[in-house]
């Protein structure tokens, strides 16, 4: 018995979908959730046109839909189908395998359980030549990747300690169809580098981007973490706050993952749902959190020194943000809870991330966007953090403050 078996017996949704066995060599499988996908060759190409890793690799797209589907969006599956296999058909010499599943519906279809019914196979695949150091690639279907993708996941991964990773994103600016798709997706893809940056700055530990079509996690520990969640949308979210705290999570930013900037209806959040709401308006416009609620979090974090010493004490000289999220009998029957169970500092400040961790973060972000801030334009908000981290710029205009940004985690 092999190092998932068990897991798989009791875990995985479906039996083995891919009869043939994997290559002995293999080290990266890439899975690829598509559904009403018109576009699967473009990703092929790219992945096709990537330098070859020094192991083997597979790719594995799994076509899918909803019970309740439309006849057109299974017509769209239909031609995906048709495209792998032509494109199989014209690329006999590619580097890495290629295989399509398909399957049957279930209850509460999504992104969550396509993705999770993909690694599993991928799972399966690795533990049939008991490879457990394997690495298990989340993508998306109407993605590209820069030419070091494969070469750039291999040697990250090269270090044993490293368990799980984000890969470093760009949304594509010159494949947006018009001035307004482009403003929409610059404002968002700010959002997310801004609040990422905000974070960093408060101080919590195990910050890293959570973007679906850009994770990858070694075969292992995808199984030590109780495998991907079924949720229809977040999923990536959940999945990654799993994997952090097993330790070894790290950021790839020697490569890059191409998401397409397009509306799309198929969950209720992110990238796809943004663009929908942005582009129903004239002149796109996007509010995010303001700069203070992380700078509340930054000088209670900064003083756990203090509350460690004097816990009683400690709920008076919490920010004002903070006492409308929490309640006095919360925060020092917590407080005094972790300092009963720690033997020191170092573990009181860990114990105590445990539990404000970044779940915690969200919930706090949008409470007291509901009670005490406003949320703010987007580059108003970064221009601000900007100011806060001493970096200097020229212009606050979206666009410019998306280079900045950008550079920012290439330099990190």
């Amino acid at each position: 018995m092999s190092f998932a078996s068990a897991w798989l017996d009791q875990r995985a949704l479906y039996p083995q979908f891919i009869p043939e066995p994997p290559a002995e060599e293999t080290g990266i499988i890439v899975v690829v959730p598509s559904y009403n996908e018109e576009g699967i060759a473009s990703m092929l190409h790219s992945l096709h046109d990537a330098e070859r890793p020094r192991c083997k690799a597979e790719v594995i797209v799994v076509v899918n839909a909803p019970a309740e589907a439309q006849e057109s969006h299974l017509l769209n599956n239909t031609r995906t189908i048709a495209d792998i296999n032509t494109w199989k058909q014209e690329n006999t010499e590619s580097f890495f395998s290629i295989y399509h599943i398909e399957p049957s519906p279930i209850p509460g279809w999504g992104v969550g359980l396509a993705r999770k019914t993909g690694m599993d196979e991928a799972l399966r695949r690795f533990n049939s030549i008991d490879r457990p150091e394997g690495i298990i690639v989340c993508l998306d279907a109407d993605c590209t990747v820069s030419g070091d993708y494969f070469k750039a996941i291999e040697q990250g991964f090269d270090n044993r300690k490293r368990e799980a990773c984000s890969i470093y994103f760009e949304h594509p600016l010159e494949k947006t169809k018009d001035e307004k798709t482009s403003k929409a997706i610059i404002l968002y893809e700010l959002h997310l580098r801004y609040y990422y940056q905000s974070l960093l700055y408060t101080g919590l530990p195990g910050v890293f981007h959570t973007v679906g079509s850009a994770m990858a996690v070694r075969a292992l520990a995808y199984m030590k973490s109780g495998g991907m969640n079924r949720k229809q949308a977040g999923e990536d979210f959940y999945f990654i706050q799993k994997l952090i705290p097993q330790g070894g999570y790290f950021s790839l930013d020697t490569t890059t993952v191409y998401p397409l900037p397009r509306p799309s209806f198929r969950v209720p959040f992110g990238t796809g749902a943004t663009m929908e709401k942005l582009l129903k308006g004239n002149d796109p416009e996007y509010k995010t959190y303001n700069p203070e609620a992380f700078s509340d979090l930054k000088r209670t974090f900064a003083a756990l020194p203090h509350y460690y010493a004097d816990p009683e004490t400690s709920y008076k000289k919490l920010p004002g943000s903070l006492r409308v999220f929490i309640t006095d009998e919360e925060w020092n029957a917590r407080l005094a809870e972790i300092k009963n169970n720690t033997s020191g500092y170092e573990s009181f400040r860990k114990r105590f991330f445990f539990w404000f961790n970044m779940f915690k973060v969200v919930k706090y972000l949008n409470l007291v966007h509901e009670k005490y801030f406003q949320k703010e334009r987007v580059e108003i908000c970064a221009a601000e953090l900007l100011g806060k981290l001493g970096v200097n710029y020229e212009k606050r205009t979206p666009a410019n403050l998306l280079t900045i940004y950008r550079s920012m985690e290439k330099k990190n």
